[in-house]
């Protein structure tokens, strides 16, 4: 159950970072704040990518932690700006995009997929570790002398 949970976490933000890359020249032109609108899209992208080789990686709770606040921040803010225009927010230009296409969908499902494995990723993650600091501390099976 583990694998197939990281495996779905990766996948999740593999199409978030996919989706953001080919989307960063675009929002070049996006005004306000400090960071470009492409910067802010390829730092995004680089982010999800990381955390999913992490997953794959480690699979561990902190990894699944991880991965549950970068996908669930960016499924929040794709659906933050698409229904509220907020402005710039300090250093982040103005994000608002009330527009919906099929690769924004794609996102939404992949982050929001990622999201929600991380999270049974995290506490199933957290169950195996007290599983083995259990055996760790009472080797001996209940009823053996």
């Amino acid at each position: 159950m583990g694998l197939i949970l990281r495996l779905i976490v990766a996948a999740g933000l593999a199409a978030d970072a996919i989706v953001h890359w080919m989307f960063a020249p675009d929002m070049a032109y996006v005004e306000g704040g400090s960071i470009g609108g492409d910067m802010l899209f390829r730092i995004q992208a680089a982010v999800a990518g990381v955390v999913a080789v992490i997953v794959l990686t480690y699979g561990s709770r902190w990894a699944h932690a991880l991965a549950f606040l970068v996908a669930a921040s960016a499924a929040g803010a794709v659906v933050l700006y698409y229904y509220v225009d907020v402005g710039a927010l300090g250093p982040l230009p103005d994000m608002h995009e009330p527009v919906w296409y099929l690769d924004k969908t794609i996102s939404l499902v992949g982050e929001g997929g990622a999201a929600l494995a991380a999270l049974v990723g995290f506490f199933a993650a957290g169950r195996g570790r007290r599983r083995e600091e259990d055996e760790l501390f009472d080797p001996e099976p209940a009823g053996r002398l």
